[in-house]
């Protein structure tokens, strides 16, 4: 695969329609998760993960068996499968969110999976429930699989940069509330009570995810506002004072004001001569500035970047 295969271009007015769509497609599909999995902390039950072919519920409880939602932005399906073997399919096309509910809903009862999610969207504003919803429905397939190869490829850097930390550390996961692929690192220590107030998602929500000193990076592909544009992100919970006149790498990331965190456009990864280290570097410095002015103890936290078949030196 080449580089541009591997970091493909992802315009966001280009494919805009189709990822507003699609945002509410992984909503229905992760509330399913969350309405049937067991509480973990940091929401972490609820997120969504990324595979070879596109993203995964991973195993849902069902009872006496287990079943699995797969998108498949190769094929273009959604995947149901059962441990006793049985699966229907959903073909991902141009359909509004409505249809899309009630064919992922209609093919669930069809495997006798018989079960029942909050139909509001979470963290968009003004949204209109799920069965409602007849404005949103675009589907490129073309920008579909672009932008699941950004999130395979910045999954491979995130979990890399994940092995260099002992301390407690988040999976590499989606959050379809944000639509973003996030990795987070804890000090260890407890945070000041978050305020709330995100955009239809629960006070209480909010505050037992940020429960915890965090350092946290990831990728979203853009939604407007202030941000137009595909680009990963790095903030700290809190952020400690200086957090934001830190410097950072490579050249092109900058403090954005407005969200209140590290920013580094996806183009100047895409284009750089080495992608990979270009977001390690940014992954790795926007780290050590939430890390060093908190006054985390590193000495602990941290160990060598992971390497295949190495044991980690004790």
């Amino acid at each position: 695969m080449t580089t541009t295969d591997r970091w493909p271009e992802l315009p966001y007015a280009a494919w805009k329609d189709t990822r507003d769509t699609l945002h509410l497609w992984t909503q229905i599909v992760g509330k399913i998760r969350l309405a049937l999995t067991p509480w973990q902390n940091h929401s972490w039950h609820v997120a969504l993960y990324v595979t070879a072919r596109g993203l995964t519920t991973s195993p849902i409880p069902d009872g006496t068996r287990t079943f699995q939602i797969d998108f498949d932005f190769i094929d273009h399906v959604l995947w149901v499968r059962t441990s006793n073997g049985h699966y229907r399919q959903v073909m991902l096309r141009p359909m509004t969110v409505a249809e899309f509910y009630a064919e992922v809903v209609g093919a669930l009862e069809q495997l006798g999976i018989i079960m029942s999610i909050n139909i509001m969207p979470n963290e968009i504003p003004d949204a209109v429930p799920f069965p409602q919803d007849t404005v949103h429905a675009s589907y490129d397939a073309d920008y579909a699989n672009r932008f699941w190869r950004v999130l395979l490829a910045t999954n491979g850097v995130l979990s890399h940069f994940r092995t260099a930390f002992l301390g407690k550390v988040s999976p590499v996961h989606f959050f379809w509330g944000s639509f973003d692929l996030a990795v987070t690192r804890f000090s260890g220590r407890q945070a000041p009570l978050h305020p709330g107030g995100v955009p239809a998602l629960p006070d209480d929500v909010a505050r037992e995810a940020y429960s915890h000193e965090v350092s946290s990076a990831g990728f979203w592909p853009g939604g407007g506002g202030p941000v137009d544009y595909p680009a990963f992100y790095s903030y700290a919970y809190p952020a400690p004072e200086g957090f934001a006149a830190a410097k950072v790498a490579p050249a092109e990331a900058f403090f954005s004001q407005a969200l209140g965190e590290f920013l580094l456009p996806y183009d100047a990864v895409r284009t750089a001569r080495d992608p990979d280290a270009a977001l390690m570097a940014f992954l790795q410095s926007t780290y050590e500035a939430a890390a060093d002015l908190g006054k985390w103890d590193r000495a602990v936290l941290e160990c060598a970047l992971g390497a295949p078949k190495k044991v980690r030196p004790i």
